[in-house]
């Protein structure tokens, strides 16, 4: 006989991964899916797209009346101040669609201001956007150009 036959001493079972690790890292992984499902829906819905005049004359047939948040520049000589609200251009690289907004325009509101209006068309043929809310955008460009028309009285930017 060799020795490695006459060698009695039992062997050690292979090493099998730790059970209550392995579970740990199951329930984060579940945990972790769980927020994500629940916060997913609450954080997409704080985003604002909005959509460019461009855009929104090229897809002007699939939008209907749907709302949407219209982005342009305010056409000079187009401001008209309503009873309730103004009539204005909005206008993009390629074209102008006319608005009629109900409420009270911002401070800032008026002509060469790039704006986001939120409102509607009120059918799949209308050619006036009937807005509600006017939002008046500053990029950094806009403010050194126009440095007066953002300042407060007390000197900070509106």
């Amino acid at each position: 006989m060799s020795v490695a036959e006459d060698d009695l001493t039992p062997l050690a079972p292979p090493r099998a991964p730790d059970r209550s690790r392995r579970r740990t890292v199951v329930v984060l992984v579940v945990l972790a899916g769980l927020v994500l499902a629940l916060a997913a829906p609450g954080l997409l819905s704080n985003l604002n797209y909005y959509e460019t005049v461009d855009q929104v004359l090229a897809s002007r047939a699939s939008l209907g009346s749907h709302p949407v948040r219209l982005e342009g520049l305010v056409a000079p000589g187009s401001v008209v101040r309503t009873a309730r609200g103004a009539d204005f251009v909005v206008t993009g690289s390629r074209g102008a669609i006319a608005v009629h907004e109900v409420g009270a325009p911002p401070e800032l509101f008026g002509p060469n201001i790039p704006v986001v209006v939120v409102g509607h068309f009120a059918s799949a043929t209308a050619r006036v956007f009937a807005g509600t809310q006017i939002l008046v955008k500053h990029t950094a460009q806009y403010i050194a150009a126009h440095p007066a028309r953002v300042r407060a009285p007390n000197g900070s930017v509106r």
